[in-house]
């Protein structure tokens, strides 16, 4: 890479799901990509294979604390982001998202970086507007189980678009919505993870609720190839902004259609709905694909696959060292 194309790029939570993909495609341009994660949900298993390389670096660092480096732009995605994960410290969730956000915009505020906030779709709540475009202000339980995560996030947009008027910030907004792929955590209770670790141990597939409630996924893949698009559009375009798939499908279509991919002879099971859970979550991606010329690209019968293929080897590597001879 030409050297004044070659950035500087933190990417804070890099060792996450989402985040080790991340690092892995700036990488692979040839960015000079710093990795920060507390390893809280993420893990270094997800960026072993880029620890060789000379333009990557990790650092063990939580971004409730501040920072002191020199880089060119910051990708803000550290934070849990499944239900049982932020719900079992609400109060560090809380904390990631608004202490987080303070100390990675006064960063980007010292080294004058361009700044990037993955937000999520559950700033709309169990929202009343469907499909949920950017203008709606959501309908948020702020004392609910879910509230550290949905308010937090909802605080970290007030805190960027407030440094933004007020230092003139380079900003991004991400709302993310729901994304799955290789390197989900295979226990974080997410409706991806969780029915294909269930079908493949031959397990029942369990549906809270009526399976009825709905969902829009997006592959991995196309959600790196939005955030990279939007880091790098024209100043004037902040955001918020969706990104996601806007095909929806109800929960009990998706139990069968992952049942099915993975040859699974496990049956649908019904449990109760968990309070402040969403009915129906689908993003508007006009602005997206109008700004950035961005929409998803894989097919969901292909990104299930793949998905299937990653939770297989996991879950076969994980029987091997269960039969390996005790060294006590």
């Amino acid at each position: 890479m030409k050297e004044h194309h070659r950035k500087r790029i933190l990417v804070t939570g890099g060792a996450g799901f989402l985040g080790s993909h991340l690092c892995e495609r700036l990488v692979a341009q040839g960015h000079d990509v710093l990795c920060v994660d507390n390893f809280y949900t993420g893990t270094k298993d997800n960026i072993a294979h880029l620890l060789d390389c000379a333009n990557f670096e990790l650092m063990r660092h939580d971004v409730t604390f501040p920072l002191y480096v020199e880089v060119d732009e910051i990708y803000n995605l550290a934070c849990p982001a499944s239900p049982i994960h932020y719900q079992h410290d609400p109060v560090q969730t809380t904390k990631t998202s608004v202490h987080g956000a303070i100390n990675m915009l006064g960063l980007a505020k010292r080294v004058k970086a361009r700044i990037f906030q993955a937000s999520t779709s559950e700033v709309y709540g169990d929202a009343r507007v469907h499909p949920q475009k950017e203008d709606y202000w959501g309908h948020v339980n702020p004392l609910g189980p879910r509230a550290c995560y949905d308010e937090g996030k909802r605080c970290a947009e007030t805190l960027f678009m407030d440094y933004r008027r007020q230092h003139g910030l380079s900003i991004k907004i991400a709302r993310i919505f729901n994304t799955y792929g290789p390197r989900m955590h295979p226990s974080d209770g997410r409706v991806i993870s969780n029915f294909m670790m269930q079908a493949l141990a031959g397990k029942p597939v369990t549906i809270y609720g009526d399976g009825s409630q709905t969902r829009s996924f997006c592959y991995v893949d196309d959600m790196i190839d939005a955030f990279i698009r939007l880091m790098n559009s024209p100043e004037e375009v902040t955001g918020p902004m969706n990104l996601g798939n806007p095909h929806e499908l109800s929960m009990l279509a998706i139990a069968r259609k992952i049942i099915e991919s993975t040859g699974s002879s496990s049956e649908v099971m019904f449990e109760p709905l968990p309070m402040d859970d969403p009915c129906h979550r689908q993003p508007d991606i006009t602005f997206a694909q109008n700004t950035l010329g961005w929409q998803p690209a894989t097919g969901l019968d292909d990104g299930l696959k793949r998905t299937g293929d990653y939770f297989r080897r996991l879950t076969q590597a994980a029987a091997a060292r269960a039969k390996l001879p005790s060294m006590a």
